[in-house]
């Protein structure tokens, strides 16, 4: 089923049915979760370039900076870019949508997990435990060496990056990796990059996969995931349960049971959070049930 702008309540209705009857959520997220936090989503080079207007100017697209050959060519550059990113998500505060997750998760016997593909932590950041979070493309808050000499990763917490944002360039200390002393870069899964150290996601898909296997309902909320890379939305897709798809211009679930909703992911959640005390009271006028969970640990 397909969000029709005319019938948008209805479309939450039928989330939150999909949700009452689940007893496990998968919040499937990308790049569009994080907008209602003023997180730029880098879409298509002209918004790129508007985020980052001296790599405009020099016409570097984001799969160029996004590069291992990169840090390779031009360290100091290279790291601008994801100095700035790391400064930024470290004060980003999380929309509320996230807290509305948490509590939809929280009400089922399961819990919740997380998949995303976003590096930028604001799961975490908005509470969720570490266990429950799987970061298919690796996390920005996380090193790992740029060679790479050894299979070590670290996290990021003494990198203090200094900036030049109107050149977008590192002007503090390159990070080192600690073993070879060579350069550090973020343990990220970056375009043509053969050198990226997978080790702690594949920790954290094991962890999930898991976790799926103990939820026999799962419903999908997948929030900001878009089809030009596909990777959130064919997990949420093949998660084995119902689907709801929040995307302002690509909702429609296919032959996936569920529903699309078209809009934002906050519009969305805070959507489906009236509609789950609406379904709730209609079904029970005295009083709704209490409601508990866990989460993906374990």
């Amino acid at each position: 089923m397909q969000s029709d702008p005319l019938d948008f309540e209805r479309c939450a209705d039928v989330a939150a049915r999909l949700i009452l009857d689940a007893d496990g959520l998968l919040v499937c997220a990308g790049a569009g979760m994080g907008v209602d936090s003023g997180l730029p989503d880098f879409r298509g080079t002209q918004g790129f370039w508007s985020a980052y207007p001296a790599l405009g100017a020099a016409r570097i697209r984001f799969e160029q900076i996004a590069n291992p050959d990169a840090f390779a060519s031009d360290p100091r550059r290279a790291w601008g870019f994801y100095g700035h990113r790391l400064r930024l998500y470290r004060r980003t505060r999380p929309h509320e949508g996230f807290g509305i997750l948490r509590r939809i998760g929280a009400g089922l016997p399961r819990g919740v997990a997380v998949f995303t593909s976003n590096v930028d932590g604001q799961f975490q950041r908005a509470g969720f435990g570490e266990q429950s979070v799987t970061e298919c493309h690796g996390s920005i808050h996380w090193l790992q060496c740029a060679r790479p000499c050894c299979t070590h990763i670290w996290q990021a917490d003494t990198v203090d990056p200094e900036v030049d944002e109107s050149n977008c360039m590192l002007l503090s200390e390159l990070p080192r990796c600690p073993a070879c002393g060579g350069l550090a870069r973020p343990n990220i899964l970056m375009f043509g990059d053969s050198g990226w150290l997978p080790a702690r996601t594949d920790t954290q898909l094991r962890r999930l996969d898991r976790w799926m296997a103990r939820v026999s309902r799962p419903v999908a909320i997948e929030l900001g995931a878009g089809s030009a890379i596909p990777t959130v939305r064919m997990y949420a897709q093949q998660s084995g349960g119902a689907l709801v798809r929040i995307n302002p211009s690509e909702p429609d679930v296919g032959r996936v049971p569920g529903v699309g909703i078209a809009c934002g992911a906050l519009a969305g959640l805070r959507a489906i959070q009236s509609a789950l005390m609406r379904v709730k009271f209609s079904a029970n006028p005295d009083g709704v049930r209490s409601m508990g969970g866990d989460d993906a640990s374990g």
